[in-house]
């Protein structure tokens, strides 16, 4: 009979060779992982020493460089500070190029004005020796004209008294017209710078009425021959222009009605007057005053006005009896006289 093997024995074999065999492999890679950090630590060693080799090297490199920069800094510096003295010189150089050409171009100026004032002063004398020659010929003018002018003068004083005549005529007129109705102890209102005389229309005339009264009527006979006698004098005759009857209206009622009021009752004072001129005027003065009167209406215009400006009805209705010098030829005589 066949004797069986015991599995046991050829187990334990295969185990042990396996074992052995994982032992010399795991030998063989520590082995390699020796030689490998052995290598790696050679390596590492010689770059830490090319790098500390580098970092020498570039600290040196460092140093020089900033020994450079230093040094380029400090002639930078150097050439900024002559830069900046260059431009102070040239800005000194500007400012005395601005200064010289301003003073050339004062020079310039006052050479001009030099020329120009020698060409005033020659033309001056020029002139002085004209003005020469023609004050020795004035004041042989002045010789000849003096003695005209003592003649005109004389001739001056003249004519000054005869404009002072012309001027003073219409005081003259307004005075002589106060001094008679004084003279005649007649009480009138005679305007001192016109001499207009203002007779009260409610006085002559009734209300709405154009005829004369006869307390009018001997109002008008007491004052028209003094102020007409006046007039037609040989003193002043010469002078009138017109001897003007006016007649006013109050403020009421309708224009064109008291406008024809005014005209009648002027006009009713002007025909008395020619009624009566024969009592005291000669032919020749009735003549002469029938070519100086002159009758107007103004209805009721240029009322009187009282010191509140109302309208002060009585005064208003009213007839002014004035008279005009002939403005006109005393003007034209003055200019005459003036250039004679």
């Amino acid at each position: 009979m066949r004797k069986r093997r015991r599995p046991d024995d050829s187990g334990f074999n295969v185990w042990r060779s396996y074992s052995d065999m994982m032992a010399g492999i795991l030998l063989l890679f520590v082995l390699i992982m020796c030689v490998e950090l052995f290598q790696a630590q050679k390596s590492y060693d010689e770059s830490i020493k090319e790098r500390d080799a580098k970092i020498a090297l570039q600290e040196q490199y460092t140093a020089e460089l900033l020994a450079q920069q230093n040094a380029l800094d400090e002639q930078e510096g150097l050439l900024k500070d002559q830069d900046e003295q260059l431009r102070d010189q040239e800005d000194k150089l500007s400012e005395q190029s601005g200064l010289l050409a301003e003073q050339a171009a004062r020079l310039k100026e006052q050479q001009e004005r030099l020329s120009a004032l020698e060409e005033k002063l020659n033309a001056q004398a020029v002139q002085l020796t004209n003005q020469e020659t023609t004050l020795n010929e004035q004041e042989a003018l002045l010789a000849v004209s003096q003695a005209e002018i003592d003649e005109k003068t004389a001739l001056l004083r003249e004519q000054q008294t005869k404009i002072d005549r012309i001027i003073g005529v219409k005081s003259e007129v307004v005075e002589s017209l106060k001094k008679e109705f004084r003279a005649q102890d007649v009480n009138v209102n005679i305007d001192s710078k016109t001499g207009a005389l203002t007779l009260d229309a409610n006085v002559m005339f009734d209300v709405d009425d154009a005829e004369l009264t006869e307390e009018g009527e001997e109002a008008l006979r007491d004052v028209l021959p003094i102020y007409c006698k006046v007039l037609l004098s040989d003193d002043y005759k010469g002078y009138l222009a017109e001897i003007i009857i006016d007649g006013y209206t109050d403020t009421d009622g309708d224009y064109g009605y008291n406008l024809e009021l005014s005209q009648q009752r002027s006009l009713a004072v002007a025909e008395y007057l020619l009624d009566i001129q024969d009592e005291f005027l000669s032919r020749r003065e009735s003549a002469d005053l029938e070519d100086y009167l002159t009758v107007n209406g103004h209805s009721m215009s240029n009322p009187i006005l009282n010191a509140d400006g109302s309208v002060n009805k009585d005064a208003s209705r009213r007839v002014e009896v004035k008279f005009r010098l002939k403005d006109d030829e005393m003007i034209q005589e003055l200019n005459d006289i003036m250039g004679s």
